[in-house]
């Protein structure tokens, strides 16, 4: 049986995950690492050990918007994936896979709309964005895949619409294992253009 000491451990950081997560609704924060700061200056709570994971944020999150903000939620999930359809469908020939908020669901109305492309020639992807007059931004981006082993590929970035994207590169045997997630540790879900189109079903 827990003792009362855990208990009252257990209940800190289920009261910082809850602040955490309304932080991160209310004042659109995507920074999980913030969000956590915040919620300990606010109640007052200054023992790290005690914060929660970004995976228990994350569902603390979602059950939020699922309270407090269902339709309009509802209605800016949609259209995120929708944008993100768009986008994964003209970029067809690189196998493009969403990931993130907008996949988990936890996404709000200025969320980035991250997509993981594949190919061994970085300058395809890149002609191929100015044949379709999209002119992206050129940046690096750290994926982890274990705890010793941080890779840096290229990202390029721009706006659709009034939405930000961010394609990430990967060669093409980066279909075969995801990176590691930052929210909660494990191998990051991805999902094709044919799971986004069941989802937004």
């Amino acid at each position: 049986m827990p003792s009362r000491h855990a208990n009252r451990n257990a209940e800190i950081t289920h009261r910082l995950a809850v602040e955490a997560a309304r932080i991160m609704a209310d004042q659109s924060i995507q920074d999980f690492s913030i969000a956590k700061r915040k919620a300990a200056e606010r109640l007052n709570i200054n023992e790290p050990k005690l914060w929660p994971k970004n995976s228990e944020i994350e569902t603390a999150l979602l059950e939020y918007q699922r309270l407090f903000n269902l339709n309009h939620h509802t209605n800016t999930l949609h259209e995120l994936r929708s944008c993100a359809l768009e986008i994964m469908q003209l970029l067809r020939a690189f196998q493009p896979h969403l990931v993130g908020s907008v996949l988990s669901g936890s996404a709000d109305q200025y969320s980035e709309i991250c997509l993981h492309v594949f190919c061994d020639e970085t300058e395809q992807l890149l002609l191929h964005l100015l044949e379709h007059r999209i002119q992206a931004q050129h940046a690096e981006k750290k994926m982890r895949y274990y705890v010793d082993r941080i890779v840096t590929l290229p990202c390029f970035t721009f706006i659709a619409g009034h939405h930000p994207i961010e394609l990430v590169v990967f060669p093409l045997t980066g279909l075969r294992q995801s990176p590691i997630s930052f929210v909660d540790h494990k191998p990051m879900q991805r999902a094709n253009t044919q799971a986004v189109q069941y989802l937004l079903k």
